[in-house]
């Protein structure tokens, strides 16, 4: 399932992957967040945190993960992606140059710093 993340800036949408991620999970959750937020703005922000309850994705949402390119390219801003799963990490900075939007990815201990940085808000080092 896809859970909604709360607290987070203004014009960012946050999500959290549990269990296995299903096309219907797009359909219910991700997909009409996306389409609000794109009625009140121009462009979109993503935090999403594959944490250690994620499991797996189904083929149908990767299918639906790929529609997602659908929307107009210009209405894409940050996406961050929070996971300490080095294998997503490894795929989703081989295929960023595909997304039409600006990707990072972030260690879960850095969800803070992912969160600032998808609201476009500067980096801020730990000392």
């Amino acid at each position: 399932m896809i859970e909604t993340l709360s607290d987070l800036p203004d014009g960012v949408l946050g999500f959290r992957a549990v269990g296995e991620i299903s096309a219907s999970d797009y359909e219910a959750v991700l997909d009409p967040a996306i389409d609000a937020a794109l009625e009140v703005r121009d462009r979109v922000n993503i935090v999403f945190v594959l944490g250690d309850e994620f499991e797996r994705y189904s083929l149908g949402a990767m299918w639906q993960d790929a529609a997602l390119g659908g929307k107009p390219h210009s209405r894409w801003g940050r996406i961050a992606l929070v996971t300490n799963h080095s294998l997503i990490a490894e795929i989703v900075h081989g295929v960023a140059f595909m997304v039409p939007a600006e990707v990072k990815v972030f260690p879960l201990e850095a969800l803070d710093s992912a969160t600032h940085w998808a609201g476009g808000a500067a980096e801020t080092k730990k000392a």
